[in-house]
């Protein structure tokens, strides 16, 4: 295969601060509702005070970094390490992040700033969260913070990460911190978060202080053809947009957010024209995190087709994804997040043999590598995730780091998969 990532490709990976910083009550930190996650809500019992003790070790961590050779590091800031309450600014959370800017830029990695990841400040959550038109002054202020402190040496900025998840999951299923139950909060959710989104973008462009790139990172996937004929094609591109998961997580957000387009669906959903010009805030990349390929039966896979959480492992989506996002919305492409979770561990001779996420990285590496070579304008790859880390509601069962943590000791182990990345980093893709 022809090798045609661009000479400036972002190699990176991907974290979020709730899922690894800890720190959680330290130098004026406040809450989130992951912090405060009622019992029974998580496995195992666990939280994420402590997590991968990233607070503490953050510079160790951009060493690790540089040690990989990663071109960029794509990480979250924690609103409430920024504003511990209503109308305060805590200088100590901005200089942990103004630090951990300064360390990636001396390791040339280009850091892109996720502004919100899920870890909703409690104080944010008591005015009622995204069912309450409040956070979206509240959100737009916050935006106007961070980038008064970071945009001196920051480009990318992604004002959410994957909205789907956090409104549907958050607001309506009680999967996820808040834990809020009822289908009847997903209109109203949905609205004030593009809005929130909208108002965070316009904050960027008046504010920044050196050119900024701004994309948003979507929950996105793609229904994968069963042949390259083009009945077939076209078959999987209207799935993926107008059926079932691929209209809840693609179209649904994507058309208002990337078109300005309003979306009907499922007979009590409707975003409405007249939120439409505001809401529509031309962006310059769309970020896709791709994990599995959607319509494929789980009970029907073997163990080298799913991850250890049961997640199909299908490298085509990430190409099909790519391309049918590409030609719908006409935007360069960054792959924000991407990866498995493996039972890895330390074996005897102090090694994490992770064969099977290497192969996972060639097969979906090998997906974008061909959206590249088709001409497609790709800017880069994310792995998810950097390290181990607390994943939500599952705990710190599923590891999907490509280095591993020891929770007991904090010790990190580059696993097999990361040097095998480094590899891929180094020649720019030409070993995929």
């Amino acid at each position: 295969m022809n090798n045609k990532f661009r000479d400036d490709f972002l190699w990176g990976a991907a974290t979020a601060s709730a899922q690894i910083e800890g720190g959680w009550n330290e130098d004026g930190r406040t809450p989130s509702i992951w912090d405060l996650a009622p019992n029974g809500k998580i496995k195992g019992g666990a939280d994420c005070h402590t997590a991968c003790d990233h607070f503490h070790r953050v510079n160790a961590d951009v060493a690790l970094m540089k040690e990989l050779g990663l071109k960029s590091y794509r990480f979250s800031i924690s609103w409430s390490r920024i504003q511990p309450r209503e109308n305060e600014i805590n200088k100590k959370g901005l200089d942990f992040y103004i630090n951990l800017v300064d360390e990636l830029r001396k390791a040339n990695i280009e850091p892109l700033v996720t502004i919100y990841h899920w870890d909703l400040p409690i104080w944010v959550h008591q005015k009622g969260g995204f069912l309450s038109e409040e956070i979206i002054p509240l959100f737009e202020k916050y935006t106007k913070i961070v980038v008064d402190a970071l945009s001196d040496k920051v480009t990318y900025w992604i004002p959410m990460n994957e909205p789907q998840c956090f409104i549907m999951l958050g607001y309506c299923y009680m999967v996820h911190a808040p834990f809020k139950f009822g289908l009847q909060n997903i209109p109203k959710a949905t609205r004030i978060c593009m809005l929130a989104h909208a108002k965070a973008v316009k904050v960027i462009r008046k504010y920044a202080k050196t050119p900024a790139k701004i994309g948003i990172a979507m929950a996105a996937g793609a229904f994968i053809p069963k042949d390259n004929s083009t009945s077939e094609i076209e078959t999987a591109r209207r799935k993926t947009f107008n059926s079932g998961i691929g209209l809840m997580n693609n179209r649904w957000w994507s058309d208002p957010i990337l078109l300005g387009k309003p979306v009907t669906a499922y007979g009590f959903f409707k975003t409405h024209e007249k939120d439409m010009a505001e809401i529509y805030q031309p962006l310059d990349f769309v970020g896709l995190n791709v994990y599995q390929p959607y319509g494929v039966s789980k009970r029907k896979l073997d163990e080298t087709h799913k991850t250890s959480m049961g997640w199909a492992i299908d490298g085509d989506v990430l190409y099909w994804t790519i391309r049918f996002y590409s030609e719908r919305y006409h935007l360069p492409v960054m792959v924000t997040e991407n990866g498995m979770a493996n039972d890895d561990c330390v074996g005897a001779d102090g090694k994490v043999h992770d064969e099977k996420r290497i192969a996972f990285l060639r097969d979906y590496l090998g997906g974008a590598k061909r959206a590249v070579n088709e001409g497609i304008d790709v800017l880069g790859y994310q792995h998810w995730s950097l390290m181990d880390n607390f994943e939500w509601a599952e705990g710190y069962g599923p590891r999907f780091g490509l280095i591993h943590i020891d929770y007991k000791t904090q010790k990190r182990t580059l696993k097999d998969s990361a040097y095998f990345y480094k590899k891929v980093i180094e020649t720019n893709g030409k070993i995929i």
